[in-house]
């Protein structure tokens, strides 16, 4: 692709502009290169970010420069892309809804990469196909390291929660944040985003009882230091998290990147689950989507 030309992907036509515009300064890797990974990636991604609510994440001069999140896309947004009016009550902007993209193409996708969206993010629940707002099917647990710990203690949480998680009847799955820690998702059936964050919350609180040492379930700062929180308010129906296969904001390309059990059990260091763009395409190749499970239709009630 060169910058400038005019693209037609499944039928919708697109003038691509800043290819060679470097987003991420220490690897050179470029818009194009951002633009390229997605459509790449676009097999594995769309199937968990279609019907879902995007956020945007916008960098337009690369992830060294000032970012903004954007969730009111009608002002640009071309025709064909679906959109989805939702009431974002209490909103910093002082609007009392806004139209939130739905990603269900590879041009919808190539439309939000080219505005510089690096980040993707998405709530755990689905709209309809009139755009009514579904139950959770999803639970999440992000789990964030606070210095000197790093994702290699988010690991050991993660198979404590995994434990916790399989007795009660629920698969965890697990990815890299593609920045500091890890995030466990557990496909549920759900009657109410509340029901999904008091379990989330009451699970946190029990680690924390059970592991003090390493375990905190509360935000505050100052009880952070060496321990991994697990931030089980990722499950309020108003918050999102990134999305499976996102790039992320890092000095390199990295990516929020679905692994297995056996690589969580065995990280050793932080590098051990770091993984870039095209090192993400080459696991996909080798063992397709990981986070397959998570599309099934028969979700265990929670």
């Amino acid at each position: 692709m060169t910058a400038g030309q005019v693209v037609d992907i499944e039928g919708r036509r697109f003038r691509l502009s800043n290819l060679d515009k470097v987003f991420y300064p220490d690897s050179g890797f470029t818009k194009g290169d951002v633009i390229d990974y997605y459509v790449r990636v676009a097999p594995v991604l769309l199937p968990h970010v279609r019907d879902r609510p995007l956020t945007l994440k916008r960098y337009p001069d690369g992830v060294a420069a000032s970012s903004f999140f954007e969730k009111n896309v009608s002002r640009h947004a071309p025709d064909w892309v679906r959109t989805v009016r939702i009431d974002t009550p209490g909103s910093t902007r002082g609007s009392e809804s806004a139209d939130f993209a739905l990603v269900q193409d590879l041009p919808t996708l190539v439309w939000a990469a080219h505005l510089a969206s690096i980040e993707l993010h998405i709530p755990q629940w689905t709209v309809g196909p009139r755009g009514g707002l579904r139950d959770p099917d999803l639970l999440v647990f992000d789990l964030d390291p606070g210095e000197p710990a790093t994702i290699v203690e988010c690991c050991t949480v993660a198979r404590w929660l995994r434990d916790e998680l399989d007795a009660d009847g629920l698969s965890a799955h697990p990815k890299t944040s593609g920045s500091k820690g890890l995030q466990l998702y557990a496909p549920v059936r759900a009657r109410s985003g509340e029901r999904t964050s008091a379990y989330a919350k009451r699970l946190a609180e029990r680690l924390e009882q059970a592991h003090p040492e390493l375990v905190v379930s509360r935000m505050a700062k100052n009880l952070r230091g060496g321990k991994v929180l697990i931030d089980w308010s990722q499950n309020n129906p108003k918050k999102t998290t990134v999305a499976p296969y996102s790039l992320r904001a890092r000095p390199s390309p990295t990516v929020s990147t679905p692994v297995t059990w056996s690589e969580v059990e065995s990280c050793e260091t932080p590098e051990d689950l770091t993984f870039v763009a095209a090192e993400v395409l080459d696991r996909i190749a080798e063992s397709g989507d990981l986070f397959e499970p998570l599309l099934a239709a028969n979700r265990p009630p929670l």
